[in-house]
């Protein structure tokens, strides 16, 4: 088992996601909890109810799944670690059900909306862990994506068991309401995986999709792979010219067909790489910045990941928390740097959500773009979680859920707005790197619409029962920009 790895100050957290640490399954864990199915396909249903956080009624609510699960192993009722994606009218999100201590959780959750984010069913992907009729004692970080045309949507996630962690894929043609048995993408000590797939008809790769994992037992190694099925079946796994380590990539791919792959390296940097050629080949990688963070205070699970997007003309946009304008690397910002060359990127600027003189710490940013948009007229919307005062312990720090947007391209931004909290970090799953809602989260920004965030929130547990689970934002967000610049 690996164990955390503290920064020092104004250093980034290199520790593993722990999706990948196998763990030994209790014998009760293969057992099919008795309100659920074995198939989601059984166990969707809609939930349109609304909630409002009582603490601070500031944004409308509505609570897109729970943890069903009872298996001994995992701490209930937990959902953690969401990814989104959306396209015309349908958004879709997974996440962990059932948090396991020692890594990975309970089986992978989704939560399907058909009508733009008005309504969603829920349910719990088949054929992964014993909950579900599948051979993997636990599974993890789940990522998000359609081909449109081959007409399917995609979940990439992680199996756990005693002798692999293997990176699979469940696929729906169905519009994300039912999901097949996982097809096996890679094998091996994987981590870290996220799928994207080419939606541009005018490409020369369009219907092809990629998916970026690391290999643990080989320092971080960095490896791709491609469908031109629709997920199907899988070419073979390729590395990075010069065979660059590191872990949480997120490949987008712009119009033109080309795949740009931001991830935080080994050496504490954003870096990207790409592949002109439909993924036969992949480039050595380039410096985007490098990082310097500042850790969260009250042992949370936390760590300079990027988030990345791209817009209609192929500005690739990469996001994550970085204390450089902070005195004394005090708290963070959250950053964006922006790429139109595929090969040089800006200087990382700061979303000026609040003064960097304040006590706040903001950081796990999930970056959504309106692939409708371009350039200077880019609408950007930004989820992230937060401190308010980032100098707080274990028993007193106070998390937050807070939101910005902008509609020229992140040269000005709107107004904060809280969309939850305070939580009380105790009513947050344990980890052996802290407590922890994820790893990432994820934001998605309908063409022409509103940004449908999918984000864990959390309520006072009832004795050693949690209440954390996953909400969206009644009719989504606005982007609606402002003035407020930088």
């Amino acid at each position: 088992m690996l164990l955390p790895i503290r920064p020092a100050p104004g250093r980034p957290v290199r520790s593993r996601s722990l999706g990948a640490v196998a763990v030994t399954v209790p014998a009760i864990a293969t057992l099919l909890l008795t309100t659920t199915t074995a198939h989601a396909n059984a166990a969707t249903q809609t939930n349109a109810a609304t909630q409002t956080n009582a603490a601070h009624p500031r944004a409308a609510l509505t609570q897109v799944s729970a943890d069903p699960y009872t298996d001994s192993q995992a701490q209930h009722r937990t959902e953690v670690e969401p990814d989104t994606f959306s396209f015309g009218t349908t958004i879709v999100s997974a996440f962990q059900v059932g948090r396991v201590s020692g890594g990975g959780s309970s089986n992978i959750g989704f939560a399907t909306s058909s009508d733009g984010g008005a309504t969603w069913t829920r349910g719990f992907l088949p054929g992964i862990t014993g909950n579900a009729g599948g051979p993997y004692g636990q599974a993890s970080d789940a990522s998000v994506a359609y081909d449109a045309r081959h007409n399917v949507w995609l979940i990439s996630s992680l199996g756990i068991r005693s002798s692999s962690v293997d990176v699979l894929t469940s696929r729906s043609t169905d519009g994300g309401r039912t999901w097949s048995n996982p097809v096996t993408t890679a094998t091996g000590s994987l981590d870290k995986n996220w799928i994207v797939c080419d939606n541009t008809a005018s490409s020369p790769y369009y219907g092809n999709c990629y998916t970026e994992y690391d290999v643990t037992s080989s320092f971080d190694a960095l490896r791709m792979k491609t469908s031109s099925d629709g997920g199907a079946t899988w070419g073979p796994a390729r590395a990075t010219g010069g065979s660059a380590t590191g872990l949480g990539g997120q490949p987008v791919v712009r119009p033109n067909g080309t795949v740009v792959v931001p991830y935080l390296s080994t050496n504490d940097q954003i870096r990207a790489f790409r592949s002109t050629d439909g993924g036969a080949n992949w480039s050595s990688t380039v410096l985007v910045s490098r990082v310097s963070h500042h850790a969260a205070a009250g042992d949370l699970r936390e760590e300079a990941l990027p988030t990345a997007e791209v817009d209609g003309a192929g500005t690739v946009y990469v996001a994550w928390s970085d204390c450089r304008f902070r005195s004394g690397c005090a708290s963070n910002d959250i950053v964006v740097a922006m790429s139109t060359s595929e090969t040089t990127w800006s200087a990382p600027i700061r979303v000026p959500i609040d003064a960097t003189t304040s006590a706040v710490d903001h950081f796990v940013p999930g970056l959504g773009v309106d692939p409708s948009s371009a350039g200077t007229s880019a609408r950007l919307a930004l989820t992230y979680y937060y401190y308010p005062t980032a100098n707080c312990t274990a028993s007193t720090c106070q998390l937050d859920v807070g939101y910005v947007s902008s509609v020229n391209g992140g040269a000005s931004w709107s107004t904060a707005t809280q969309l939850a909290g305070p939580m009380s970090l105790a009513w947050l799953p344990n980890t052996s790197q802290g407590r922890m809602f994820g790893d990432y989260i994820s934001t998605s920004v309908r063409a022409g619409g509103n940004a449908y965030p999918v984000v864990p929130i959390g309520h006072a547990p009832s004795g050693s029962t949690y209440d954390l689970g996953m909400y969206a934002p009644a009719g989504g967000l606005a982007v609606t920009g402002g003035t407020v610049r930088r």
